[in-house]
């Protein structure tokens, strides 16, 4: 426990030098005024096509700039939805969405009206297998869109599906894009937008530091309550909380360890804001690695990671252990795990398998709380004899490794320390593990067909018990396989100056458009 102390402080001094080099960038302001808006991002962005694009900051630009037949409430307001791009938008048939959309939305750079015929290419280009988009699980339920007027149009599915309204149409892969445009680009874009049509545009982006939008003149929807919006880009969680306590930015996700901090020591004129979340933390075990060929060392390694060590350790004791993918709040969560911690079973299994000597390369992303879980991910395997080699990671490297598309890593990776947003809809949790995702985001190479029916089930069953049913089955699968360790569904936590409401997604992700004034 020593060794975690020690880490822990260079940790803070490296968060506190990044905090003071964020203070010292020119022209930045320290305060919520008038109409200008700072908050913290996240991450760079890489790709804004919404077809494409990898999440984080690119996931809350992406709301900015762009446009969606709906869109989601605040999630501590309860999961429901509006009519956004659509003036009308109904269910016609248990396969059938109709919708209108608002006769006053345009593109920028005169690529004219927004249209359903924009609406069908912006659907049927993220469904096409040909476009390799990894969103394209979203639209397994979309037959095709049926343009019947200028601005009107009708939404065929194949089957029905609960899903498609929480989870297709209001995020990022539901995002209409100017097909005039995109086209003319070449048929995606990344960081160069040909054409939007939402309320905010780029005014200046500085990688790795701050991008800024500014009011999207020709919008004539509801105007945001912020006429420029600075994202203030701060990757570590600690230095972002020092960012805040500097008054360089006005909204930041923080850590729990802060979050720990701040519930008895709160900075004057700030609003805690703590919740439930849904992002998911998970040790990946890749099934395919020889080293891990052994049902028995796989067994092990489940039986031997003792999660409440690691909810004390990196999450100050703020956060619960996972049952499964899916978190307390959404049908087919699961009570308890089906291996729970048995140092004795651990270390029976890997002599049984003959596993005397084995190390393991870890692959984590290179934050603060990833770390400190290695780290006691490395010491409980340590005392079963398993040695482990910690691997930390850029985000750009890091989503590159389970990604076939950049190389071979993926055929190689051991174990892998993974943390996914979900979604409001279990399916949303459980897309991630299908057949189809190896090589994509399924780094466990977990490959079920079972898993796969069962996906397809729950996606056409309304019966919201029978749902549950199905979706329990599929983790426990998961879990049987041997190639998961669930660890914490995060708890939320951000801090917001006074005077500032916030727009939360169920996931963390923020609807700055929707960012107002107390």
């Amino acid at each position: 426990m020593n060794s975690f102390s020690m880490n822990r402080r260079h940790f803070l001094a490296g968060a506190a030098a990044g905090a003071a080099a964020l203070a010292l960038r020119p022209g930045l302001s320290y305060a919520v005024e008038g109409d200008t808006l700072i908050v913290r991002g996240a991450s760079d962005i890489e790709v804004l096509d919404p077809a494409f694009q990898n999440g984080l900051l690119e996931e809350e630009i992406g709301r900015c700039l762009f446009v969606s037949l709906n869109r989601l409430d605040d999630v501590r307001e309860g999961v429901a939805w509006k009519p956004h791009a659509a003036s009308t938008l109904t269910q016609k048939s248990p396969t059938e969405i109709e919708f209108t959309l608002h006769d006053w939305l345009v593109w920028t750079g005169d690529f004219g009206p927004v249209t359903a015929e924009d609406v069908k290419y912006s659907f049927e280009r993220v469904a096409n297998p040909d476009n390799a988009s990894a969103w394209a699980y979203a639209f397994d339920a979309l037959k095709e869109v049926e343009v019947t007027g200028e601005r009107t149009g009708i939404i065929h599915l194949t089957a029905p599906s609960a899903p498609f309204w929480v989870t297709t149409l209001p995020y990022y892969m539901g995002h209409i894009v100017c097909k005039k445009a995109v086209e003319a680009a070449g048929g995606r874009f990344t960081t160069e937008v040909p054409a939007s049509a939402g309320p905010y545009i780029i005014e200046n982006w500085v990688p790795k530091q701050s991008l800024t939008l500014t009011l999207n003149p020709a919008w004539k929807g509801e105007t945001p309550a912020f006429a420029r919006v600075q994202f203030q880009i701060v990757t570590d969680d600690e230095a972002a909380a020092l960012a805040y306590e500097s008054k360089a930015i006005d909204y930041a996700k923080i850590s729990l360890n802060t979050l720990a901090t701040y519930k008895t020591a709160l900075p004057e004129k700030t609003s805690l804001i703590q919740m439930d979340g849904n992002r998911l933390s998970w040790l990946t075990i890749n099934l395919a690695n020889p080293k891990l060929a052994d049902e028995r060392i796989r067994r092990a390694i489940q039986y031997a990671l003792d999660v409440s060590q690691i909810m004390e350790g990196s999450y100050s004791g703020l956060a619960a252990p996972a049952t499964g993918v899916v978190p307390p709040a959404l049908t087919g969560h699961r009570e308890a795990i089906l291996y729970p911690a048995d140092m004795a079973k651990a270390v029976e299994l890997l002599d049984e398998a003959g596993a005397s000597g084995l190390t393991l390369q870890l692959a984590a992303q290179n934050d603060k709380t990833s770390q400190l879980t290695c780290q006691i991910i490395q010491a409980l395997l340590g005392a079963v004899g398993i040695t482990v080699d910690i691997a930390p990671y850029d985000d750009g490297v890091y989503w590159t490794l389970g990604d076939k598309t950049s190389g071979e890593s993926w055929k190689t990776l051991e174990l892998v320390l993974m943390n996914f947003a979900g979604g409001v809809d279990p399916s949303e949790n459980l897309t991630w593990f299908r057949p189809s995702q190896i090589g994509v985001y399924n780094w466990s190479q977990f490959d079920s067909a079972e898993f796969e029916s069962l996906y397809q089930q729950g996606m056409a069953e309304t019966d919201e018990e029978k749902r549950g049913v199905i979706y329990r089955k599929m983790q426990d699968l998961m879990e049987e396989s041997g190639g998961f360790v669930f660890l914490t569904h995060e708890t939320f936590a951000a801090v917001a100056r006074e005077g500032l409401a916030p727009c939360i997604m169920a996931d963390g992700y923020l609807d700055i458009t929707r960012f107002g004034k107390a």
